[in-house]
């Protein structure tokens, strides 16, 4: 199994960059710029650090798996305000509900936080690496659910965003299968096989998300932004080209 995520990860890796560097000759719209600097983080810790920790110590290593959790916990961060993002690029129409959504997000992520310190008062032995665990497995739930709802709130709002649509559904791929497998990881606490099956597996989610960004941004010139009918006919009236 090792052997299957080494041979895995380092396609993993060459498509990071390169869907990275798609975006950075290709598509220079401020839009995409948060996705570049999250795609730019992971192939940094997640392409360049754990190759390098990994090649040193070995898939098996405390080293690797110390290296491991902590970068994790830093891609989580990521995604999540890459998600606040997203929020806010699909508000770009609302900015009153902008206000409000973005304060809700200040809030849950001190929530999560509060939640994490709080559940340290159980157990007070390796305060650190207890902190790290328990704020990752709860920021990846948030981020799930977090990015469902952005899903439906875009469905609401009727968005014809299509291409923030997929970018979307790329981090629900991303987030379901690490959340599924840190909730057995907490329903089996002490059990290091859970912890084990998480860096087997998370991998393969992040593929899926990375082929589905891919797809979105290959297919932008049909498969982009398309303004919406109220949206076109305001900018004819403003410039006197027709009646509404």
């Amino acid at each position: 199994m090792d052997t299957l995520v080494t041979f895995i990860q380092y396609p993993i890796y060459l498509l990071e960059a390169g869907v990275l560097g798609y975006i950075l000759l290709r598509r220079r719209e401020r839009s995409l710029l948060p996705v570049a600097i999250y795609l730019g983080l992971l192939v940094a810790l997640d392409g360049l650090g754990r190759s390098f920790v990994l090649h040193l110590y070995g898939f098996t290593s405390l080293q690797y798996a110390y290296f491991y959790w902590l970068t994790d916990v830093l891609l989580a961060l990521g995604a999540f305000l890459l998600v606040c993002l997203f929020f806010r690029r699909a508000c770009a129409e609302h900015p009153q509900l902008w206000q409000v959504v973005w304060l809700v997000l200040v809030f849950v992520l001190i929530l999560v936080a509060g939640i994490s310190l709080f559940s340290l008062s159980r157990n007070f032995d390796h305060l650190f690496t207890r902190f790290i665990v328990e704020f990752q497995q709860n920021l990846y739930f948030t981020c799930l659910v977090l990015n469902t709802l952005l899903f439906i709130l875009m469905q609401q709002l009727q968005s014809a965003d299509e291409e923030l649509s997929m970018l979307v559904c790329g981090m629900g791929i991303q987030f379901a299968g690490p959340a599924a497998n840190l909730a057995l990881v907490y329903l089996t606490p002490g059990q290091q096989y859970g912890a084990d099956l998480y860096r087997h597996i998370h991998p393969f989610f992040t593929l899926g998300m990375l082929l589905t960004w891919f797809y979105a941004l290959a297919r932008a010139p049909q498969f982009g932004r398309i303004a919406k009918p109220q949206r076109v006919a305001a900018e004819l009236v403003s410039a006197g080209r027709g009646e509404v």
